[in-house]
């Protein structure tokens, strides 16, 4: 008894004399947060030119945003303000089709009701779309595509379920491609408050739709009869001018569309996609100077630029890929990962910090109750070593 009574005392006292140490650790100092990764890589975050070879690069660009990339490898070429968000005008018509495109077979047919044309906001760019006639899911996408419709995209959002359901899935959708530069309030792409896109989000919502045979086959497309009611059709062209060639611009070679846009608080917006000699480049040029022609003019020098001196420029950053169902949303190594991604159920070094300092406070505290329980008179009842 007394053997075990000093070998306690001998633990209790070699406690003690850590205590001191651990008893009062000091609190750890905030860590500073650090920088947030920028998709697709850091150059795409900066807000400057960034490009991998200045050879031959159009000097007069007034864009406030634009981004030139390979669609086959998802390298970009050069970009400038790439994340930068800014309203998308009609080009965020690409997200609805990645949406919507796919769930109604195209010879489908759709007889149209007030209540489908309800809400267009005044002012909406328009096919002409009547209630009361019938229109083949075909047709109302040629509206969308080529017209750039308000109407078609209002009457397919409601065979979609409704505005504010297409909506929804617009937004889930631009989280499974990565876009997270891009705030959906409206399907058509008018002037919203908060309603926002990015040259980077708008050129990955390009690459997705290119990738689906019938989103490349309506967006190429530059004529189409569309039905005027009563049997009766009438012509519609699309408004892509570098496709169509038309109001004094030449059609670029090549060129396989994909989508343009314009409004008030936006201007003008472009996404085009160009091949040649079997290789397919996307641009996008949001928000140019104040000239109808100016993000058509800049778009295509920015695409002969590619093709020129594209291949021999270092990549400034990556397209990054769709999140695969069932993986969660960490982009894969290279791809740049996104800022507001955080891996779950990883504790962070800060609660590390705390939990060591609670486990040796804990031992000092246990240190200092022993030293009480066997202080002379005190030292009685069962004694655990």
């Amino acid at each position: 008894m007394c053997d075990s009574a000093r070998l306690s005392r001998r633990t209790v006292l070699a406690l003690a004399a850590a205590a001191p140490v651990a008893a009062a650790p000091r609190p750890a100092a905030p860590m500073a947060a650090a920088p947030r990764p920028v998709l697709g890589g850091d150059r795409l975050g900066r807000d400057t030119v960034q490009v991998g070879s200045t050879t031959g690069l159009p000097r007069r660009l007034t864009a406030r945003s634009w981004l030139v990339a390979d669609q086959g490898t998802g390298e970009v070429l050069a970009a400038c303000r790439a994340h930068r968000r800014l309203p998308p005008a009609s080009t965020l018509k690409m997200l609805f089709a990645d949406t919507v495109l796919d769930r109604f077979p195209r010879g489908g047919r759709h007889t149209v009701t007030a209540a489908d044309l309800a809400g267009i906001p005044a002012g909406s760019s328009l096919v002409g779309i009547r209630a009361g006639t019938t229109y083949t899911v075909d047709q109302l996408w040629q509206g969308v595509f080529l017209r750039s419709g308000n109407d078609a995209v209002h009457v397919l959002a409601h065979m979609n379920g409704g505005v504010a359901k297409t909506v929804a899935d617009m937004q889930a959708k631009a989280r499974e491609l990565q876009a997270l530069d891009t705030h959906v309030v409206s399907p058509d792409g008018f002037d919203h408050p908060g309603q926002l896109s990015s040259a980077y989000d708008l050129t990955l919502f390009a690459r997705q739709g290119l990738r689906d045979p019938g989103f490349r086959a309506y967006c190429r497309t530059r004529t189409a009869d569309f039905p005027a009611g009563g049997g009766k059709t009438f012509q519609i062209q699309n408004t892509d001018r570098l496709l169509s060639g038309t109001w004094g611009l030449r059609a670029y070679p090549g060129l396989i569309g994909v989508k343009n846009g314009y409004t008030s608080d936006a201007g003008n917006t472009f996404t085009g996609a160009a091949t040649r000699a079997g290789r397919t480049l996307l641009v996008t040029v949001m928000h140019p100077a104040d000239r109808a022609d100016a993000v058509y003019e800049e778009a295509a020098a920015l695409l002969d630029w590619g093709f020129s001196h594209g291949a021999s420029a270092r990549p400034v950053g990556v397209l990054v890929e769709p999140v695969i169902e069932g993986q969660g949303a960490e982009p894969s190594p290279g791809s740049g990962p996104a800022a507001s991604l955080a891996v779950a159920g990883r504790p962070s070094t800060g609660r590390l910090v705390e939990g060591a300092g609670t486990a040796v406070a804990l031992l000092a505290g246990g240190a200092w109750a022993l030293r009480r329980r066997m202080a002379p008179g005190r030292a009685r009842g069962r004694h655990r070593e």
